[in-house]
């Protein structure tokens, strides 16, 4: 079977941020690139390549105009397998890194360090082929018009697609030769490209249609994978969007009568998720995705997007069902995150590897053998058993037929059937289940490790924030409290500068000017710190994020009356802001990623600070997002599981809950609180008197240390002085 490059993204990817001012380059190192100057670990992969390649910029840029040749794009990242693959065959070859120097000049991106970028040549890469991936590979012009695009090529012609020295030459054949031809091409297809986005935007004055979360509903349903949990078929993503908002969309609903019930989906999903090998049962944590249906041979790359947003989805599967198996998942995973990803100035790192010792999924794969020299016969057998191992194996890697007879561990038996086989109730299995994880653990810990992207990248840290927060307000943790309320400070002592946040960090230098996405998700994270501390100051933050959001990304549309547009745009959010650097296009990030839209974020951003402010313009503001979007969402609805969750708040009752007292005195309220899931109510903890529209007038009644105010529209019923009463309004709620 070909090789497949890493996940394709939706066919609207984002668009462009920021760069770093233009500076000359100072020279390498001897025997190094001009990437040895980056701080991103991807480039830095790349700094001893023979390829002469430059970071994104003017000099690479200004050199191609001087010389008269093409630009070689090529995008991808640290933790991509088949970015590997392409520079140990062609980057890392003399020959072939001769061509590229000779006849092109050559740009390496990180596109997690450049998204914008990413996002503007993907666009172009599905337009050509069908299909996108990493490594991605463009030739453009000096200008940056795009004219032919891919994304991996072997060495020589297979798996269907040319040599990479073949294609090179043909590419320069087309340059010297027929130049008219190839500039007609970039400019034709560029202009296609901005006129498509132009025209992306929707009816920003329309109504949110309420029928769209049924019939997202049904979208989902008729996918769902009734078997294994997720939706489609191979390879399967965890999809954590669309699951929180089946979750959503059921509390709304008070349950749904259809079967599958989207409740059942979820937890089934989350089952299959964690029974597979996705979900590492040795470290916690789980990986990119699974290329099988049953959720067991996973890409191996851990990144922190996927734990962050899973993390919260198994949160929510807690408070719904109170069962100790998603609190475990949770806990684990957290351990994972403080263990192997968390910088020590409060960061979360961005990604690990797929691979070790150049092998994908070498450190995570086990034989019977193996397992037995850690653990003695008996032992051994009892892992086998429980782990899913066999003498067969079920990993097999074509490239490195030693790894034949090794399994990924999994845990697809019963926890039922396992008691009855080893004659042991169920409590004293799991604890032989961990001492057996433990000792596996540290034996696994002698390998040589997947490598590390410990570049700090606000967004993702925004969903991690948001995670660890709701985690530990959920599961009265103080310790993860504290490595969010560390997180906001270092963010805000690092990343944040004059009223500006970067988008990446990375010894010590941020660069990149923020991107939607920066600002949504870490508006979205202190929401949660917020609710977990009762720190105004959080959601203070948050608002002001969100106001730089409507000053610097937003395309304002035109006013009611004036259907020239003269007067603004189509409504939504750019990915990029206004004053940033000026790429070939400027998107709407619309369609989920792995990770939620920027506008499907934004939308929930605002009509969530809505609710706590009393503002009713950002609530118009979370309408016009969902209203520029909707006729998509009504035809690909399972893209669209950040903008339904918008929708089921926008649709949701007005109900506010404001807890009012000293942090000690409101405990018990809000440990019953946590207890439930109920994600359109609005949660406002406060000391005392703070200056939103919940907390007016709002104090304990004499007497009273505490009080909780159940509120329909900012309008509050009598306040509750004792528990069991505020606990019989919360399942009222339900």
């Amino acid at each position: 079977m070909p090789p497949t490059p890493e996940d394709t993204p939706p066919s609207e990817a984002p668009p462009p941020t920021d760069a770093p001012p233009s500076e000359a380059t100072p020279p390498p190192e001897a025997g190094r690139n001009r990437l040895a100057t980056e701080t991103s670990p991807y480039l830095l992969q790349h700094a001893d390549n023979p390829v002469d390649w430059y970071p994104w910029g003017d000099e690479a840029f200004d050199r191609a105009r001087a010389e008269d040749k093409p630009i070689l794009l090529s995008v991808g990242y640290s933790a991509c397998h088949w970015c590997h693959v392409m520079a140990h065959e062609s980057f890392e070859n003399d020959d072939i890194a001769a061509q590229m120097n000779r006849d092109f000049i050559n740009v390496k991106v990180d596109r997690e360090e450049r998204p914008d970028v990413d996002s503007v040549y993907m666009t172009f890469t599905q337009a050509m082929t069908g299909q996108g991936g990493w490594p991605m590979t463009v030739f453009m012009t000096a200008d940056l018009e795009p004219f032919y695009a891919g994304t991996y090529f072997p060495p020589a012609d297979g798996f269907g697609r040319p040599g990479f020295p073949r294609l090179l030459e043909g590419i320069k054949n087309a340059w010297d030769t027929d130049r008219d031809n190839v500039l007609s091409s970039a400019a034709s297809v560029t202009s296609r490209m901005r006129e498509h986005t132009a025209a992306s935007g929707g009816a920003a004055s329309a109504e949110v249609a309420a029928d769209l979360p049924a019939r997202a509903l049904d979208t989902l349903r008729s996918n769902f994978d009734a078997t294994w949990g997720g939706f489609g078929g191979a390879p399967k993503f965890p999809s954590p969007s669309n699951l929180e908002f089946l979750l959503m969309h059921h509390q709304r609903r008070g349950g749904d009568t259809g079967s599958p019930s989207a409740r059942e989906m979820v937890l089934h999903t989350l089952r299959q998720m964690w029974a597979g090998g996705m979900y590492d049962h040795l470290g916690g944590g789980f990986a990119r995705y699974s290329v099988d249906a049953k959720w067991l041979v996973p890409h191996f790359e851990k990144m922190l997007y996927d734990n962050a947003q899973l993390i919260r989805v198994y949160t929510h599967a807690f408070q719904i069902t109170g069962d100790p198996f998603y609190e475990r998942v949770v806990r684990d995973t957290l351990a994972y995150i403080a263990r192997e990803m968390t910088a020590p100035e409060g960061g979360w790192y961005a990604a690990q590897d797929a691979d070790s010792e150049g092998i994908e999924g070498k450190f995570f794969v086990w034989t019977a053998d193996q397992i037995e020299a850690v653990l003695g016969p008996e032992d051994a057998a009892f892992a086998c058993a429980v782990f899913d191992v066999t003498p067969e194996g079920n990993f097999t890697d074509p490239h490195h037929p030693e790894l034949t007879g090794r399994s990924v561990l999994s845990r697809p038996r019963p926890i039922e059937d396992l008691t009855a086989n080893f004659d042991l109730d169920e409590p004293a299995l799991e604890e032989r289940i961990d001492q057996i994880r433990a000792r596996l653990f540290d034996a696994r810990a002698g390998r040589v490790p997947p490598g590390l992207d410990d570049k700090v990248l606000t967004s993702w840290n925004g969903l991690m924030l948001a995670a660890i927060a709701e985690a530990g307000r959920v599961f009265d943790e103080p310790a993860y409290i504290k490595a969010a309320q560390r997180n906001a400070a270092f963010v805000r002592e690092r990343m944040w500068s004059d009223g500006r946040l970067m988008h990446t960090y990375k010894a010590g230098d941020a660069r990149v000017d923020g991107l939607l996405e920066d600002y949504a998700y870490y508006a979205l994270g202190l929401i949660e710190l917020y609710k977990a501390t009762g720190d105004l100051a959080h959601l203070e933050w948050s608002a002001e994020l969100f106001e730089i959001i409507l000053d610097r990304f937003r395309d304002t549309p035109s006013e009611d009356g004036d259907p020239s547009g003269a007067t603004g745009g189509d409504g939504g959010f750019f990915e990029t802001p206004a004053d940033g650097e000026q790429l070939v296009l400027r998107q709407k990030p619309l369609f989920d990623a792995p990770t939620p839209s920027g506008n499907g974020a934004t939308a929930l951003l605002a009509a969530t600070l809505a609710r706590y402010y009393g503002e009713p313009e950002w609530d118009r503001v979370a309408r016009e997002v969902i209203a520029t979007a909707q006729d998509r969402i009504a035809g690909a609805a399972t893209g669209f599981g950040s903008m339904l969750q918008a929708i089921e708040l926008i649709l949701a009752p007005h109900r506010e809950i404001a807890i009012v007292g000293p942090s000690e005195a409101r405990a018990p309220y809000e440990r019953a609180f946590a207890s439930t899931f109920l994600p359109t109510v609005t949660l406002a903890p406060s000391e005392g008197a703070a200056p939103l529209p919940l907390f007016e007038d709002r104090n304990p009644p004499a007497g009273a240390t505490a009080a909780a105010f159940l509120c329909h529209d900012f309008v509050c019923e009598l306040p509750t002085t004792d528990v069991p009463t505020f606990e019989a309004q919360l399942a009222d709620l339900q």
